[in-house]
């Protein structure tokens, strides 16, 4: 759980689900090591920690949208538009924003260790949260990481209706104004699709990765949040 373990995994399309205790570890060895066994899920390393401490996942398929496809949903836009006073920064509160995204989960896969790391790759500008604000107070938002022209979705969270998909469109609308090509959600969910992310196959997706060239780091200045409705793609049909 390094830093350069993390950011490399992501690099090869994977990322971690630690266990965040001895008894998600045993539950991890019983629902995985008749795979292990027939060599269809690898171990990799060495050393005295146990090996089902950490699982590093790489779905098939793969959920992206590109930067211009996030859909906030028509009625929400309008309400978005017209009466909330939101605003939104990037990289303001990331830890804030780890520390929502940890609080209340179960299984808690963001267990200290990977939220130390994560805190040293937003200080290297691999790994960013979108924040969104009502007043001084953060309502949303969402973290993951750059890695190349891909932005991958970790976590997200909202203590106000609809405030963690404003982060994720404020994500799409800052970073791909400085090359991010595909956000990738990482699963494939109902929830996922609505907002606009279409499954692709893994092949398919490790291949952008690859080919995919390095990105700067978008500005953090606090901005409107009604701006993100201003684009039509924006609305979706609901």
């Amino acid at each position: 759980m390094s830093p350069e373990t993390i950011l490399e995994g992501y690099r090869a399309g994977l990322y971690p689900f630690p266990a965040q205790d001895a008894y998600a570890c045993e539950l991890n060895e019983a629902l995985f090591e008749a795979n292990v066994a027939a060599g269809s899920i690898a171990i990799v390393g060495s050393g005295e920690r146990n090996p089902y401490e950490v699982a590093w996942w790489s779905p098939d398929p793969r959920p992206v949208a590109p930067p211009g496809g996030i859909h906030l949903g028509r009625s929400f836009a309008r309400r978005l538009r017209n009466r909330l006073a939101w605003t939104t920064t990037v990289d303001r509160a990331f830890s804030h924003v780890l520390d929502e995204c940890q609080r209340g989960r179960r299984p808690q896969w963001l267990t200290e260790e990977l939220r130390q790391s994560l805190i040293l790759l937003n200080e290297r500008e691999w790994a960013h949260s979108v924040e969104v604000w009502e007043g001084d107070e953060l309502i949303g938002g969402a973290y993951g990481m750059k890695t190349g022209a891909v932005f991958s979705l970790d976590s997200m969270f909202y203590r106000r209706s609809s405030a963690s998909k404003v982060a994720i469109a404020d994500l799409a609308d800052r970073f791909g104004a400085v090359g991010v090509q595909l956000l990738d959600a990482q699963w494939d969910s109902p929830p996922v699709r609505a907002i606009g992310f279409a499954p692709v196959p893994r092949e398919q997706f490790l291949a952008m990765l690859r080919s995919s060239p390095e990105v700067p780091s978008p500005p953090m200045e606090p901005l409107p949040a009604r701006r993100l409705v201003t684009a039509p793609e924006r609305l979706g049909a609901a």
